[in-house]
């Protein structure tokens, strides 16, 4: 599969998930709903995000397509920068640090080999 057609199919999933069970958005990643009340508002606001950006680049041709994932790169390199930022400040584990990060960077990658391929 593309990795950017796979990226967009993943932002979809992940998106959909926060908007319909934040509690579940949660405990998938592994943050404290119960200390922090506002998480579903919070993560409602980052499925709606994930889900337009997931299908307008399913839909975008040419350099459209091309933006939509330099775009989606910025967005994942920023999220990966919140996972480093939220270890640094003590506001999560080094464990949820980790599976917060990682997949943000490998979100990173596969959408710079996406963008070479485009």
């Amino acid at each position: 599969m593309n990795p950017v057609t796979g990226l967009a199919l993943g932002r979809i999933a992940i998106g959909t998930v926060a908007l319909a069970s934040p509690e579940l958005a949660g405990k998938l990643f592994r943050l404290d709903s119960a200390a922090n009340p506002q998480l579903g508002y919070m993560s409602r606001m980052f499925g709606s995000r994930e889900v337009a950006l997931g299908a307008i680049t399913l839909v975008a041709k040419g350099s459209a397509r091309r933006k939509l994932i330099g775009l989606g790169i910025a967005v994942d390199a920023a999220d990966a920068f919140a996972g480093v930022d939220a270890l640094r400040n003590g506001s999560v584990s080094r464990s949820t640090a980790v599976g917060l990060t990682v997949p943000a960077l490998g979100a990173v990658v596969a959408g710079a080999i996406g963008l070479i391929r485009a």
